[in-house]
C-alpha cells in the first residue's frame, strides 16, 4: 500500500487557500471580513508520568487572561481568542492585513482522571503548558457488613 504524509503540510496548505480567497481575489486596500473568525485547532503534545499529565499547545500571540480550560473528570477542553491590535498613527492607512482575530479551540481527553485542585497551567512564548494531576486511588478501604 502507498502512503502519502499530507497531514504535516495540511495546515499550511490550508491556510494559503484562506489566504488566496480572502485576501487574494478582494484586492490590497480591502478590509478583512470582520464577522469571519478563523477558527484554529492548536497543536498539542502530551506526556505523562506516574502522577500528572503535561499537555503543550501551540497558541501564539494569545495572552494568558484570553484563555480559558475547563476540566470536567478525563475530558480537557481549552479555548482562547487573539485580539487584533488596532492603534493606528496619525495619518497611517492598512495597506494590507494578514494577521486576523483568531479562536483557538481544542477538546481532547486523557485516560485518567484529573485532580482540579492540584492542576496548574502557565503560558510561555506562546506556549500553553498544562500540568495536569491525575487524581489517584486513595487505597484499599474495608467495609463493614451490617
Amino acid at each position: 500500500m502507498f502512503f502519502v504524509p499530507v497531514a504535516r503540510h495540511a495546515n499550511e496548505f490550508s491556510r494559503s487557500l484562506e489566504r488566496l480567497f480572502d485576501d487574494g481575489l478582494a484586492g490590497l486596500n480591502a478590509e478583512p471580513r470582520e464577522a469571519a473568525i478563523a477558527l484554529r485547532s492548536p497543536a498539542l503534545d502530551v506526556s505523562e508520568t506516574d502522577q500528572l499529565y503535561t499537555v503543550r499547545l501551540e497558541m501564539p500571540g494569545v495572552p494568558k487572561d484570553a484563555v480559558k480550560i475547563t476540566i470536567d473528570g478525563r475530558r480537557v477542553n481549552v479555548e482562547a481568542e487573539q485580539r487584533r491590535d488596532e492603534e493606528k498613527k496619525d495619518g497611517e492607512r492598512v495597506l494590507y492585513r494578514e494577521r486576523s482575530v483568531s479562536r483557538f479551540s481544542r477538546s481532547f481527553a486523557l485516560p485518567e482522571e484529573i485532580n482540579q485542585s492540584d492542576s496548574s497551567a502557565k503560558m510561555d512564548h506562546g506556549v500553553l503548558t498544562l500540568t495536569l494531576a491525575k487524581r489517584l486511588a486513595k487505597g484499599a478501604t474495608q467495609l463493614a457488613v451490617n
